[in-house]
């Protein structure tokens, strides 16, 4: 096994095999978690952003993360600056907008960098692993996780995640 450091943490090599459940992050209030705490859910991991257009989105962030919460599934958002600032704000600015303004109640972790030089190691890993691989484009990509942490699906910001194609295939994880 190989390990290297980055400021966020120690990326080990063995990441492609153990997958997402491997990694640890900071939640909103700055907790250290580790995403195995997600095992035997599906999971949607987003980055988000409070003054993107596609804000809006964590409305139906939350109707999705309503609907199939009872059933296994959950909302990760992880706020990012990456695209035109769109993201300025400090951690407790951040829960403050999401929580109170958007009603999110979703799970939502501190604000890292998904792509880039300092790019955060899961995204790295998400962005390496997923069905299309590549940089992360704008604010509210959703990456789709099984209940076995298996990348399964990743949709760009203009795929609703209440939409068809993205609910159907939350469904069929489900099951």
């Amino acid at each position: 096994m190989f390990i290297w450091n980055f400021p966020f943490g120690i990326l080990r090599s063995d990441f492609a095999k153990e997958g997402f459940y491997e990694f640890k992050v900071k939640d909103i209030k700055g907790k250290e978690i580790s995403l195995s705490k997600y095992k035997g859910k599906v999971v949607m991991v987003v980055n988000v952003a409070s003054k993107c257009g596609y804000t809006y989105q964590y409305d139906h962030l939350e109707k999705i993360y309503q609907k199939y919460k009872e059933k296994g599934f959950v909302v990760v958002g992880f706020p990012a600056n990456n695209f035109l600032s769109q993201e300025p704000g400090s951690d407790q600015e951040i829960e403050t907008f999401c929580r109170i303004q958007k009603g999110a109640t979703f799970d939502m972790m501190s604000k890292i960098s998904v792509k880039g030089k300092d790019q955060h190691p899961l995204y790295a890993y998400l962005t390496q692993n997923s069905p299309n691989p590549g940089d992360v484009k704008w604010n509210f990509e959703k990456i789709l996780i099984s209940k076995t942490g298996a990348i399964e699906a990743r949709y760009p910001s203009s795929v609703e995640p209440d939409e068809a194609e993205v609910t159907q295939k939350i469904e069929a994880l489900l099951k």
